[in-house]
């Protein structure tokens, strides 16, 4: 149930890839023939744009009134927003019905999480996010082939559909089978200044706020990619017929060093890992553009190289994530909201303004992946005093 939460957020990213470029002409924004327009991403970051910035607000709510409550309202706001993209025929209407479809899938993914931190804790907390995020990630595996076979037999407003049809199944299953986990007397006043207390020790907290910080920048590259990789392989390598197939080799590589970082992160610990994933997620990406910008574009040099840099992306998250919660275990509530709102947020306005550099080539792409690497990097050294790799 939990994964499922989760994945209203990704599958509402994933499932429109495919039809993008179908979209964008149903709704104006580029006339029949043309290829494609570097707005259409928009309809993508609209979505993630609502998602990051709400969490903020969701936090202090569903710590006030309980999870069912908010988690309803989430839910319902998510399946109606899902149905008017399916009747709306302009770009700009679309964004703003994307955006609010954001504000409330925000809510559902932190109530998800909510959930878990109510009923679990310490190793047993770790070990149920292990199996829900292995749930998890199948779907940006198969959600693009998901929004790929509904336009082979249906035209692309049923890809909302699909949105409408998950989003039902989620409001029924958690009415019906959810029960009410925060306590009454667990429950904390919708207090603004204990609120912005909270928030700013969030920020006090060097380690907490350093990587918050490098998250926000590097993943930065996610939405980047996410929101141009159906114009870079159709555009670029003329593999638009099963771009689902080169896509969800990618995320699947991204699942397998999850699962990899879930069974190694005890013995090697998460500041090894994730600081060698950083390292090696600048070195790929650098060496993808020297070679592209040499012998030009080739398919088969890109994709391995591409692959295992994103592969980096599950060394990194889950880790960047744990180290910024460390220090802050007595307001983790309040803590998740700022850095899903920071990571999220700074990532989506980052991402971009590198998507909208596309140029038919993945030269911005990698060349931007090199930027964010070193910045987030340069990060990391000043928030761990100069140290790499220590074993904490």
């Amino acid at each position: 149930m939990v994964a499922g939460l989760m994945a209203l957020n990704a599958l509402a990213i994933d499932i429109m890839l495919p039809a993008l470029n179908q979209i964008a002409h149903a709704v104006g924004l580029t006339a029949p023939g043309v290829e494609s327009d570097n707005r259409q991403q928009m309809i993508i970051f609209a979505y993630v744009l609502g998602f990051g910035a709400p969490q903020i607000l969701w936090g202090p709510i569903t710590d006030r009134f309980g999870r069912r409550g908010p988690l309803f309202v989430s839910l319902i706001g998510y399946i109606v927003m899902a149905v008017f993209c399916i009747t709306v025929r302009e770009f700009h209407w679309l964004l703003g019905a994307r955006f609010v479809q954001g504000v409330f899938s925000s809510g559902a993914r932190l109530v998800a999480s909510s959930v878990v931190r109510d009923l679990f804790a310490g190793r047993q907390m770790a070990r149920f996010m292990s199996l829900v995020m292995t749930i998890f990630m199948v779907i940006p595996i198969i959600a693009p082939a998901v929004g790929q076979a509904v336009l082979l037999v249906a035209p692309w407003e049923w890809i909302f559909g699909v949105l409408v049809i998950f989003g039902l199944a989620m409001l029924g299953w958690t009415w019906a089978r959810l029960p009410e986990t925060l306590a009454p007397e667990n429950r904390r006043p919708l207090n603004l200044a204990n609120a912005l207390g909270a928030y700013a020790e969030v920020i006090r907290t060097p380690v907490t706020f350093g990587y918050m910080c490098a998250s926000g920048i590097v993943f930065g590259a996610l939405f980047s990619f996410i929101a141009s990789s159906e114009q870079i392989f159709r555009e670029v390598f003329g593999r638009g017929e099963d771009f689902v197939l080169w896509f969800s080799g990618i995320a699947g590589m991204l699942a397998c060093a999850n699962f990899m970082n879930s069974r190694l992160v005890e013995k090697v610990g998460m500041r090894r890992i994730s600081h060698a994933a950083l390292i090696l997620f600048t070195t790929l990406s650098g060496l993808s553009a020297i070679l592209t910008l040499m012998f030009g574009e080739s398919l088969v040099r890109f994709y391995p190289l591409f692959v295992l840099t994103f592969a980096c992306f599950g060394l990194l998250g889950s880790n960047f994530s744990a180290l910024a919660m460390e220090p802050l275990g007595k307001i983790a509530g309040t803590a998740s909201a700022a850095y899903g709102f920071a990571t999220t947020t700074v990532s989506s306005l980052i991402g971009m303004v590198i998507g909208s550099q596309f140029n038919g080539t993945t030269v911005p792409l990698t060349v931007g992946f090199v930027c964010l690497g070193l910045s987030a990097l340069a990060i990391i050294l000043v928030t761990e005093k100069g140290h790499l790799f220590s074993s904490r």
